[in-house]
This record gives structure tokens, sequence and C-alpha cells, in this order.
């Protein structure tokens, strides 16, 4: 096998470009590894990627993570520490056959050394290194509770000075199994699309859960509870935090780059009675899609939304809870304008993305450089456009509502679930009503849902009472009564959705909608006015999703519960009109 075999190969696929071989073939004469070793190093291709070739190259079987065996044969005439320096375990034994898994089968001298020590014939299969890893990682803790060596996470610590225990700590961090582990948590989060990565532990052991499209779901074969102390303290150091410090919740950041993507990670820890539990918030700045039509809305929403942009001054807010997408919006939103006729300064907490030609300021609370206190800068920077990352106190409010009467376009986020019940929010947060009316002019509450699987989505046929019960009707298309449902399959980790959109709804502040506000009224007489001003709401958006096969019902009844309940219940009475939407298209 020649390297230059191994770089053309994956070009033919499409995995590497002839510049990346080029500085692939520079980095290996400096770290002197194999070479598909340092394309996964560099982040040029996944590992997998890598494995698939090779094996058609060597022509060996390729065993995938599920081969194998919960419990390895016992081989006498072979050490665990050859195991473990050569990355090699043994697979299936019969009375003429030994089969093994090697990260490096092509290897010759392994091949002697492993008939020899075994006395029979020998077949080499290939698996990846983050496999074998796994497996012998499986293998040593086992055998260590065996023995009672491992009593406890923290006995072996125990009689140690603090030097030496920190010293322990950055042993354990700094070994190569760990180091391997920690990246192949990052780098399956990135070919999950996953949005947090959860290491949670717990009596029974250690938990890794990853969110992929706002959903937990729960990985195989977690790391050994063992591992916990070393994990926690890896992460640590790459995310500068103090890694004797176990006993009260830290914050860190790690950047990286991982298979071609830039990612931002943002690390937090919190002591649990069984351990620390890490949570790691995965920013990709490859994936983010800086575009309002991407967004996932509707035509006329979005032609409604961008008037709003475009207005000189006021207050635009985009509501909804904690992961729904808020922010992203935001960044669209600025970056749908022109940054060269228009100063553009954004105060965030963090800043997750930066963007080209707009001013990014950091909150940092320790030096009390907060939202306040930034604001009131910025306002003698001469800006045009202000985004505030949140609105999260009165005085924050009060300086952003002054900023929009004064001449500038104020973008920010409230935690509220409607789009009226920002105005009610605001007014909690001391801004007077005349005031609201004056400088808001709009609100965008926003909801992210799963997008179906196109691989295996199937059709069902909706009855006339759900088609009633639902409200569905009036945005299907005339005589058809079909939607989609989840059904799973491997391309979607058997979830039967695959991605996520947006969907949105408007409540924009006219003459009538500023009457009622002005008059005292509640958020929910506030969403009935907006209502018959013609807003679609959440509920009504994702129908209009449903209709068009974009997701499922069950899972815009699971996101909009809160609404979908009360909308509904208007949609059943009998003779109901809503005169704005009928002429809506499907």
């Amino acid at each position: 096998m020649t390297t230059e075999k191994l770089g053309e190969l994956l070009q033919a696929e499409g995995k590497l470009s002839p510049r990346d071989v080029e500085r692939a073939l520079l980095a290996q004469a400096e770290m002197g590894d194999l070479f598909g070793r340092v394309l996964v190093k560099l982040g040029l291709v996944s590992e997998t990627d890598v494995a698939h070739v090779l094996a058609r190259q060597l022509a060996v079987p390729l065993l995938a993570a599920g081969d194998y065996p919960e419990t390895l044969p016992s081989l006498s005439g072979v050490s665990r520490e050859f195991l473990v320096s050569n990355n090699v375990v043994p697979i299936a034994v019969t009375d003429s056959l030994v089969t093994f898994a090697a990260a490096v089968p092509q290897d010759p001298y392994l091949r002697k050394a492993l008939a020899m020590a075994v006395e029979q014939n020998v077949e080499l299969s290939l698996g990846t290194d983050s496999d074998i890893s796994r497996v012998l990682e499986q293998m040593l803790s086992e055998e260590s509770a065996e023995e009672g060596a491992d009593d406890g996470a923290f006995d072996q610590f125990a009689g140690q000075s603090d030097d030496e225990f920190i010293e322990h700590l950055r042993d354990l961090a700094s070994e190569a199994p760990v180091i391997r582990l920690v990246n192949q948590l990052i780098h399956r989060a990135l070919d999950l699309s996953a949005s947090d990565i959860h290491i949670e532990p717990f009596e029974d052991g250690l938990h890794l859960r990853y969110r992929v499209d706002g959903v937990l779901q729960d990985m195989p074969d977690p790391p050994s509870p063992s591992l916990a102390p070393a994990i926690a303290s890896r992460i640590k150091l790459l995310s500068q935090m103090n890694i004797a410090e176990r006993r009260l919740p830290q914050d860190g950041r790690i950047m990286t780059r991982v298979k071609g993507h830039e990612l931002d990670l943002r690390v937090s820890t919190i002591p649990t009675v069984h351990g620390e539990s890490i949570v790691m918030r995965v920013l990709d700045r490859e994936s983010i899609r800086l575009s309002l039509p991407d967004m996932g809305f509707s035509e006329d929403t979005l032609q409604r939304f961008q008037e709003l942009l475009t207005r000189p001054h006021g207050v635009l807010l985009v509501t909804g809870p904690t992961g729904s997408g808020k922010t992203t919006t935001l960044y669209a939103s600025l970056a749908s304008m022109d940054a060269h006729d228009r100063k553009i300064i954004t105060v965030e907490d963090p800043v997750e993305y930066q963007l080209p030609g707009v001013n990014q300021i950091q909150v940092q609370s320790q030096i009390e450089l907060t939202f306040a206190r930034a604001l009131r800068a910025i306002l003698r920077q001469d800006p045009d456009i202000i985004m505030i990352g949140e609105m999260r106190d009165s005085e924050t409010a009060q300086i952003g509502v002054q900023s929009a009467l004064t001449g500038h376009l104020v973008l920010s986020t409230l935690h509220t679930n409607t789009a009226a019940g920002a105005i009610t929010r605001l007014e909690d947060m001391g801004i007077e009503r005349y005031l609201i009316t004056s400088s808001v002019n709009g609100v965008l509450a926003q909801r992210l849902l799963r997008t179906l699987c196109e691989h295996c989505k199937t059709p069902v046929s909706l009855s006339d009472e759900a088609m009633t019960r639902y409200g569905i009707q009036r945005f299907m298309p005339a005589g058809n009564r079909t939607v989609y449902e989840a059904v799973g399959c491997e391309h979607c980790l058997h979830s039967g959705y695959a991605g996520r959109t947006a969907i949105h709804e408007l409540f924009a502040l006219d003459d009538t909608i500023r009457g009622v506000v002005q008059s005292g009224a509640d958020a929910t007489q506030l969403h009935g006015a907006a209502r018959e001003q013609g807003m679609i709401t959440l509920y009504e958006d994702g129908l209009r999703k449903v209709a068009r096969g974009v997701t499922s019902l069950e899972e815009v009844l699971r996101v909009t519960q809160d609404q979908s309940e009360a909308d509904a219940a208007e949609y059943d009475q009998a003779g109901m009109e809503v005169s704005p939407l009928q002429s809506l298209p499907a």
C-alpha cells in the first residue's frame, strides 16, 4: 500500500481535495504517523471514511462497532500489554483459526507475532482505532474491577497532597485512551449533528446522551464508569477550567477543528451526588445558515418580517424558549442588512458567531460589563442598528426602548410563550404601555420542530373528524386529506426525523393593535385581537407545514401543545369562521 494510493481513493470518493493530500503528506513528514491517521488528526476526513477505503484497498473485512463480542475470548499466549501497545483485540477462536481486529492489519510483524503466540493460523480484520480502544478500555476496566482495584472514583486520590492530586488528574487526562475517547465524543456529535453532549454520572454508571434535533438520545456503549474522573479532567483541561475544583459549577470554552469544521464548544460542569455532570453545547460555525429564507419562514410571514426590518427605528423582538433558534434568527436578520451603509453593534452573552462588518461586544459580568453598561456606551458610538442578545432586566429594557425612541432600530430576544405575551412581559419589566406602543414595531414568536425523514416518511389519511378537530382542512388542497407520519430508519437513527425547521407567529403593532394595548388588555386579549387582524399562530404555521409534508401532526402538537389545545377547541366549535385565514394558500 502507498500513501498516494489511499489519497487517490479518497479523492475519487470526493472526501479529499488535492490540496488536502498535499497538506497531509507534509504533516506526515513531521508527525511520522500512518497517512490515514494523519488525515483523521487533521480533521480532513472521518475515521470511518478512511476505514472503508482502507478495507477495500487491503481486501480485508471491516468490523463495525457492533461486530465486537461482549466478552473477548481468552488467549493465554497473548499478553494484554501486547494487545494495548499494538491496538489489536481477539474476536473469535476456533480449533484452526484465531480472528483478530487490528488497527493496522497490514503490519507483517503483527501477523507473525500473533501466529507464533497462539500457535494457530491467524486472520486479521480491520477495526477503527476508536472502536478497538473502546473494547480494550472495557476489558481493562473489567479486569480492574475483578481485582478490586476500582473501589470508587474518589478513593484513588486518598492520602494525596493537593499538588499530588492535581498532578494525578493531569496524568489521567493525558493518557492516550482518554484523549482518544474525548475526541471520539466530539467527533460523534458532529456526525450526528448534535447540539449538545451530556455526560452524566449515575449510580448505575456513566450515561452519555446527545441532543439531536432538540431531542435527547441515549448512546449505546457509554464510557466505563472508572474513566469518569479522567474524562472530566480532560475536558476541564481543554476548556481552561480548574481541574482540582469538583465541588462548584464551572464554565469554559473549547475551540477546535474537526473534519474541516470549526467547532466552538461551550462547556458547563456541575457537581452531583455521583460525580460531575458535564454538558457541552456544540456550535458548528460551518453549518449555521444566516439567510432568512432558509429559516423556515412561510412566504407571507417572511415578507411582513422583512418589512419590519426595513423600518428606520423601533424595537423588534424575537421570543421563545431556550434553544428555539432566536439568536440565529437575529443573526440572519443582521446578515440581511447592509453593514456598509449602517453602523451595527451587538451586545451578546456569549458571542456565538462572528458577523463581517458588525461590531460585536461580549458581556463580561466579572468586570461589570453588563448589557445595560454596554448599551449606555453603545449610544455614544453613533449606531444605526443595535442588537441586544437578551432583555434580561428592567434597566436593559428601559435603555432598549429609549434607544428606539431616539432613532435606532433595536433587535432583541425575550423569553415568553407567545408573541402577544411579550407586551405584558415588557410591562412587568417597568415599561409603560404608552412607551410600548410608541417603540415596539413587532414581536416574532418562534419554535423549532423536526422535519420528517425523506427516506421513511409514510402517508396517512386523516378522517373527517380529525380534519375538523385539528383545524387542518383550511390548509389542505381541495379534496386532499393525506399527511405524513414518522416511521424511522437507519438514515434518521430510527427517529423518523432528520433536521429541523422553524414555525413563526408574527405579532405586528398596527394602529388597531396599539389601541388594544393602550386599553390595558392582557396577553390573551391581545392574542385574540391579533388573530382578528389575520395573525397566523405557531400552531397554524405548523399545520401549514404538515399539509406540505414537511413535518408530522404529532410533532406540531408536541411543540405547540400550549397553543394547539386552545386553537383546536376553537376550530371544533360548530359554525366557527375565521375569515382572515380562509384565503391563505395551503
